[in-house]
């Protein structure tokens, strides 16, 4: 009995572990069944995202309402399209034969405070802040403005599944005729932010853009994808020293290796900034009466006739890698860019050429992912000051009238905090700052002073009220701001945003005759905008 019982004990336990065994096989097939269908749910669930309400090919002719479709921008990215009023996936379109038309923008009351006058609407000219032998700078100035407020429409297309059309134009209102005042109606003029077209090639990871927009040394959130630009998200019209930037007309191609990798180039409009030719305080030093660098007032056809236009027979050349990585749950952004620029002028009849650019990039790491992220841009080289907020200028010339590119180096940092989904709360510092470029003859015994920074150039008279003896040209701009946006509304009826920025800023001479002149400024401003859509 006991033996039968034995085997008995031993064929149950073979049968339990077979049985075991089965059921690890059915587990692991059940599991590999519900995984390939997760992932299978996950592919439909994208495709659905990022298609319109309906494909290209089978939208019917006609007029229908609909959501635009694709994937809606997170993070940073997301902060950046509310607040700037931009188009995104979700948002109210009009398709027209297959065509979709997405409105956006703002309509907004703004206003700053000033402790030293300078007589500058929303954007601040921080060049032009005040030393102390400018009467005006002792008085303080407060202006409101609507004209930050901003009208944009995007138009999509898919010729098919993988090859995209689009068309982007965004206006706002800080143009100025020369009619243009604040006495009685206020009457200002729209200008163009951004005006261009662009395809895009899935299958090619290919991308063109023609058109004026951001400038492709700009910093982006992400890839190099028109409408996700890094700009800061300041009230002040002008960002924050340190910010590197331009908005013009320019062809850009790119090509993404997996949405992760991105490399481009661009060839940009040209323009030249002139600083340092003036002296004070010294021998008055003429250049050569033969020297042509720009067509003076009144200008060409169909621009201002009371702005001057720089020489130029050559673009701005930029070229642009990017990669998007995460790192253990932190996404990150990196970018790295290279600038070619000529400069261009005529001395004593003959055409001169000289070349300039520079080099920078820029680092976005999302710290707390959704929630802080910090940013640090810089770029350094001859002849970019165009491309700074500060607008320090990109040359200087010799005492024989050639241009001498001067060097200058911009850097920016800045942290956001998404403190809660309608508080956001930001902080930028940056500084741009050039050296010195500078010659001297003797004349008769007498030194003619030339350039950007000559010690011979007297700033002995930068704090004496109505002193004309003050050459002070510009060796340091930076600043330090903070702001807030608070999302006071959301619904559907729109959005309504409230914002406040604070900054400090200060600019610095280089030293000369009488020492170094210094001025600061304390700016406080306000913001409240209504998005309709």
């Amino acid at each position: 009995m006991s033996y039968q019982s034995a085997a008995r004990a031993d064929d149950t336990a073979d049968e339990i572990r077979a049985l075991r065994a089965q059921l690890k096989r059915l587990e692991s097939k059940v599991n590999d069944q519900a995984r390939k269908q997760k992932e299978t749910q996950v592919q439909i669930h994208d495709v659905a995202r990022r298609a319109p309400p309906a494909a290209a090919g089978s939208m019917p002719s006609g007029v229908a309402l609909g959501s635009l479709g694709g994937v809606a921008p997170t993070g940073l990215t997301a902060v950046e399209s509310s607040i700037r009023g931009l188009p995104v996936a979700g948002a109210p379109s009009l398709y027209i034969n297959g065509v979709s038309i997405t409105p956006g923008g703002f309509l907004a009351l703004e206003g700053v405070f000033r402790d030293r006058f300078i007589g500058a609407d929303i954007g601040t000219p921080y060049q032009n802040i005040p030393y102390g032998n400018v009467r005006t700078g002792y008085a303080n100035e407060f202006r409101m403005s609507a004209r930050q407020s901003r009208a944009s429409l995007l138009a999509q297309g898919d010729v098919n599944p993988t090859t995209h059309l689009a068309g982007y134009m965004e206006l706002d209102f800080l143009g100025a005729a020369q009619t243009a005042n604040s006495n009685e109606s206020n009457s200002f003029n729209p200008r163009i932010r951004h005006l261009y077209a662009t395809v895009d090639q899935d299958d090619f990871g290919a991308h063109l853009l023609a058109g004026q927009t951001w400038s492709l040394v700009t910093m982006s959130t992400k890839g190099i994808v028109p409408r996700q630009e890094n700009i800061p998200l300041s009230i002040d019209a002008q960002y924050v020293p340190g910010f590197v930037w331009t908005r013009t007309p320019e062809i850009r191609v790119v090509k993404d290796f997996d949405k992760t990798f991105w490399a481009a180039l661009s060839i940009e409009n040209p323009q030249t900034t002139f600083g340092g030719y003036t002296t004070v305080g010294t021998t008055a030093a003429t250049l050569p009466s033969t020297l042509v660098f720009n067509q003076a007032p009144p200008g060409g056809s169909l621009f201002n006739s009371l702005n001057a236009v720089s020489l130029n027979h050559m673009p701005d050349i930029v070229g642009k890698v990017a990669w998007d990585p995460t790192f253990d749950g932190h996404n990150v952004h990196m970018e790295a860019f290279g600038l070619f620029r000529d400069f261009y002028s005529q001395v004593n009849n003959s055409n001169h050429d000289v070349a300039g650019g520079g080099f920078g990039g820029s680092v976005l790491v999302s710290l707390l992912p959704k929630q802080l992220e910090v940013q640090f841009s810089g770029m350094t080289g001859r002849g970019i000051g165009r491309y700074g907020s500060a607008q320090l200028p990109d040359v200087a010339f010799n005492w024989n009238g050639t241009i001498s590119p001067l060097q200058e180096t911009m850097l920016l940092t800045g942290l956001t905090w998404h403190a809660t989904p309608d508080l956001d709360l930001y902080a930028y510092a940056g500084e741009e700052y050039q050296n010195a470029s500078y010659s001297d003859i003797v004349t008769g015994g007498a030194v003619n002073a030339f350039g950007l920074g000559n010690p011979q150039f007297s700033n002995a008279g930068c704090s004496i009220p109505g002193s004309t003896i003050c050459n002070g040209n510009i060796h340091l701009i930076r600043q330090i701001t903070g702001g807030v946006w608070d999302k006071i509304y959301k619904g559907s009826f729109g959005q309504l945003r409230a914002g406040f920025q604070y900054s400090f800023t200060q600019k610095y001479s280089f030293q000369g005759i009488g020492g170094g002149a210094k001025a600061q400024e304390n700016m406080g401003l306000f913001s409240l905008r209504y998005y309709p859509f």
